[in-house]
C-alpha cells in the first residue's frame, strides 16, 4: 500500500510481538493478550510510534529545502521529543512549542523525562501557558512566522504529526507489518488496541486494516478527554489517507471504534485505576507503560477483559506505542512504586 511513497528509515524494522502470559493469566486466561513493542523500535532518544509516523514526512522536509523542523506538544510531549530526535538525526534545527496541556504539578515536570531529551538534543524548547487543543494552535504558527523572521526555513510538522498529510501513512504500514507477522504465527488477531488522542495512529491503523476488512476491529482508547473532537479527526486522518493510499473503500463514523470511558480526570493526569494499570502490567510482565498515553490505553485494555468485551479465545493486540520518558515528570506519583 506504500511502495510508491519516499521513506526515510528511522526504524530498526518490524517490531517485536510478545504475548503478555501473566497478564492474560492474571485476568482470566479466556483472552489471549499480546504486545507489538512500537517503544523499542529506534535507536533514536529512546524511540516510540512517532517514528513511524516521521519516516514518510522526513522526505518531504528535506526536499522542501527547509532547515528548522517545528513542532509543537505539551511539557512531556513524546512526539516533540522525537521530532528533536529526528533534526538531530538529518542535520535540522529544530523549534519546539510546549504548551501547558497538562494540570499536573510535579516540582520537576518541566525539567525531566522528554522535554529534557529535546534540550540535550539541541532543540530550541519555549513554553507556552496554553491549555490542551488537539487542533491547529496558534502559539505553533506564530513559532514557524519566528523562524521566517530570523531567516531560517521552517517545516511545520502539527501536534502528533497527525494533520499533516502524510501523517497517517506510518500506521498503514504498521498494519501491513502485522499481516506479515500473523502469516508467520499461524493465525489472526480479533482485535487491535491502541491508544487515541490527535489521532493518525488510530486513522493510519484503521486505512491499513481495512485492507482486509478489519477496521472496525481497531479499538481505539481515548486519552484525550475530548472524544467528540478526536472521533472526527480520526476520520478525517484516515479518509485522507486512504485517498492517498488508493483504498477504494469508503470510511464512516462507525468504522472509528473510540472507547471513551478511561480518558479521566483530564488529558494527561493519570486516574488511580490508570496507575494500578501501569504498575500491573509493570510487575506482571515488566513491560513500562506512561500516565498519559499506554497506562490509560493498558487500563482499557485490562477493564474490557474483565467486562467480556473480547469473546472468549479472542487474541488481543495491544500497540505499545512509548512514551515512557514521560514517567520523570510523575516522580511523586509513584514515589513508593
Amino acid at each position: 500500500m506504500l511502495e510508491k511513497f519516499d521513506r526515510y528509515p528511522l526504524t530498526f524494522g518490524p517490531t517485536h510481538i510478545e504475548k503478555l502470559s501473566r497478564l492474560s493469566e492474571h485476568l482470566g486466561g479466556k483472552v489471549e493478550l499480546y504486545a507489538k513493542r512500537e517503544d523499542c523500535n529506534s535507536g533514536l532518544a529512546y524511540g516510540g510510534n512517532k517514528l513511524r509516523k516521521l519516516e514518510y514526512i522526513v522526505p518531504d522536509a528535506i526536499a522542501s529545502g527547509a532547515d528548522t523542523l517545528v513542532s509543537i506538544g505539551g511539557v512531556q510531549s513524546n512526539h516533540t521529543r522525537m521530532v528533536a530526535a529526528v533534526a538531530a538525526k538529518i542535520g535540522f534545527k529544530c523549534r519546539l512549542v510546549q504548551e501547558s496541556w497538562v494540570p499536573h504539578e510535579d516540582a520537576v515536570y518541566d525539567r525531566v523525562g522528554n522535554i529534557m531529551l529535546s534540550r540535550i538534543m539541541g532543540a530550541d524548547v519555549r513554553l507556552v501557558d496554553e491549555g490542551f487543543d488537539i487542533g491547529i494552535r496558534r502559539s505553533w504558527e506564530e513559532a514557524i512566522d519566528e523562524v521566517k523572521a530570523k531567516g531560517g526555513k521552517p517545516y511545520a510538522i502539527p501536534a502528533g504529526a497527525s494533520v499533516h498529510k502524510y501523517g497517517g501513512l506510518g500506521y498503514v504500514g504498521f498494519a501491513e507489518e502485522v499481516r506479515a507477522q500473523e502469516a508467520d504465527l499461524g493465525f489472526t488477531f480479533d482485535y487491535i488496541v491502541v491508544c487515541t488522542v490527535t489521532g493518525s495512529t488510530h486513522g493510519g491503523m484503521l486505512v491499513g486494516f481495512a485492507k482486509d476488512g478489519r477496521e472496525r476491529n481497531v479499538i481505539g482508547i481515548d486519552a484525550s478527554f475530548t472524544p467528540a473532537q478526536t472521533k472526527a479527526q480520526v476520520l478525517e486522518i484516515a479518509r485522507n489517507t486512504a485517498d492517498l493510499v488508493d483504498l477504494g473503500k469508503d470510511l464512516t463514523a462507525d468504522d472509528v471504534v473510540l472507547v471513551e470511558d478511561y480518558a479521566y480526570p483530564v488529558y494527561g493526569v493519570p486516574s488511580a485505576e490508570t496507575k494500578e494499570a501501569i504498575r500491573l502490567c509493570a510487575r506482571l510482565e515488566g513491560m513500562i507503560t506512561d500516565p498519559v498515553y499506554e497506562g490509560k490505553s493498558m487500563q482499557g485494555m485490562i477493564d474490557l477483559v474483565r467486562k467480556g468485551y473480547f469473546p472468549d479465545g479472542s487474541k488481543v493486540l495491544y500497540a505499545h506505542l512509548g512514551g515512557a520518558p514521560a514517567l520523570n515528570g510523575y516522580g511523586y506519583a509513584f514515589r513508593n512504586g
